[in-house]
């Protein structure tokens, strides 16, 4: 975390933004508010504009959640699918806000619908990224029984990205909630071992699993900062990060194009 307010470049060559398709609904109880999308979509582009590679992974749960449909009596394999349905839609709304700022998009699904988006390849999905344009990953990893959390880790792996940005409401990791509790503590970094021990719910335990296997660093903020998304690239504002151990969890070197 730094809280210097002085202008710098992007500190990461690729990386992967995570948020949750609640985080779409804006004032809304539900589905799609379109204003929340085009300021999510601003702030992707104002990262994209720095040179930065960037792919997304959005959850589906403004729509339907396979899990609470489970819960509710309906076969879970089924319910997962729909929620990956719901992911697929996020991800087409989030596109259409994106090209209408003039930032080229690629919808990519993990199942297969040529008729709206592409199958995913990861090397034309690598491809892509090499051309500047924006990867919305969606459908999950194709898999019932997976949360878009690993979907996220999975696809930031294969895409040799340099940090998953997980936008959240609130500005980092605490050992409790902030929003009820004032005395919550903050923790600028964290390891992996101790979000999974602490059950501190950054990531379900496969992502943060898959991301300590992999040594990628996950990076949360709130997408309120003040600053954007595009401060937090550049290691500016108030955030956590996620990573192997509290002292060595620098950003790498940006990765030439």
């Amino acid at each position: 975390m730094t809280d210097s307010t002085e202008p710098s470049g992007p500190k990461f060559g690729r990386v992967l933004l995570k948020i949750s398709g609640e985080a779409l609904m804006g004032p809304q109880g539900f589905g799609l508010h379109p204003p929340t999308v085009e300021r999510i979509a601003a702030e992707v582009k104002k990262v994209h504009d720095m040179g930065v590679e960037i792919c997304m992974v959005i959850g589906g749960g403004n729509i339907f959640r396979g899990l609470q449909g489970s819960a509710q009596g309906m076969e879970r394999t089924t319910a997962d699918y729909m929620g990956m349905l719901a992911t697929v839609m996020n991800a087409l709304a989030m596109q259409s806000a994106l090209e209408g700022l003039g930032v080229f998009t690629r919808t990519i699904s993990a199942i297969p619908m040529d008729q709206v988006c592409e199958p995913y390849i990861r090397r034309r999905a690598v491809r892509h990224l090499e051309k500047a344009r924006v990867c919305i990953f969606a459908a999950g990893t194709g898999n019932p029984y997976f949360t878009t959390d690993t979907a996220a880790t999975l696809r930031a792996s294969e895409m040799s990205c340099q940090a998953i940005f997980k936008g959240t409401q609130v500005d980092g990791v605490y050992d409790a909630d902030p929003k009820t509790n004032p005395d919550a503590r903050f923790f600028p970094r964290i390891t992996y071992d101790d979000v999974l021990t602490r059950n501190l719910r950054v990531m379900d335990a496969s992502a943060i699993a898959l991301a300590r296997e992999n040594k990628l660093p996950i990076i949360v903020f709130s997408l309120n900062a003040p600053d954007g998304l595009a401060g937090v690239v550049a290691g500016r504002g108030k955030y956590t990060v996620v990573g192997a151990e509290t002292t060595e969890l620098q950003a790498p070197p940006v990765v030439s194009a």
